[in-house]
Order: structure tokens, then C-alpha cells, then sequence
């Protein structure tokens, strides 16, 4: 007879494997800095892509 896992069990499984996978690499890289991180969106900020096809002149 095979043991059968309840969801409930699954998700708190999952859970805990993200959280150590998120916890190990804080322990082995550190928290990102915000401060020189680059924006996420560069929305009318003044950032210009470059080195692009796309980037016009």
C-alpha cells in the first residue's frame, strides 16, 4: 500500500523548499543592494538603452 501525501502536506512540502533554497542564497551571496541595483523599469528616467539596433540616434 502506497502512502498518499494531502495537498495541504504538498504545499507546506513546497514551502519549505523555497525557503531554504531562498535562505541559501542569502547565506552564500548576501541581500542584494538596492541602492546600485539597476531600476526594474526604466520608464522616463532618463536611462537610455544602448549597443541596441533599437536604440536610435
Amino acid at each position: 500500500m502506497s502512502a498518499r501525501l494531502s495537498r495541504p502536506i504538498v504545499a507546506l512540502l513546497a514551502l519549505a523548499m523555497m525557503t531554504a533554497i531562498l535562505a541559501l542564497d542569502l547565506a552564500s551571496t548576501g541581500a542584494p543592494d538596492l541602492f546600485t541595483a539597476p531600476p526594474a523599469f526604466a520608464l522616463g528616467s532618463g536611462a537610455a538603452p544602448t549597443g541596441a539596433h533599437c536604440t536610435g540616434s
